[in-house]
């Protein structure tokens, strides 16, 4: 079965042996994008699966066009409700 793995540090797949790669330059933790960017999102999921249609020998590494959009230390890294698990576990006190 064909494999694309996103990665966010490509130069890993060398030491790995990863079979194919979607390299995109994004922060840790938006691989696909922005919060609640949902056109960037779909944009690179279709690019990762379009990966698939091509005859790519392995270790290829395909380099998708997405840049972040803003500079790291500006990005909100947290959405601004929590998830419902987050929500739960501060309730219980677990985090």
């Amino acid at each position: 079965m064909p494999t694309v793995t996103l990665n966010l540090i490509w130069a890993f797949q060398q030491v790995l042996g990863m079979p194919r790669v979607a390299a995109v330059e994004h922060p840790f933790g938006r691989p696909f994008g922005d919060v609640d960017d949902k056109d960037t999102q779909r944009q690179v999921l279709h690019s990762c699966l379009s990966l698939l249609d091509k005859n790519l020998t392995p270790g290829h590494v395909e380099h998708l066009p997405y840049k972040w959009h803003e500079d790291p230390k500006q990005t909100r890294w947290h959405p601004p409700k929590p998830a419902p698990i987050i929500e739960h576990m501060r309730k219980r006190g677990l985090l």
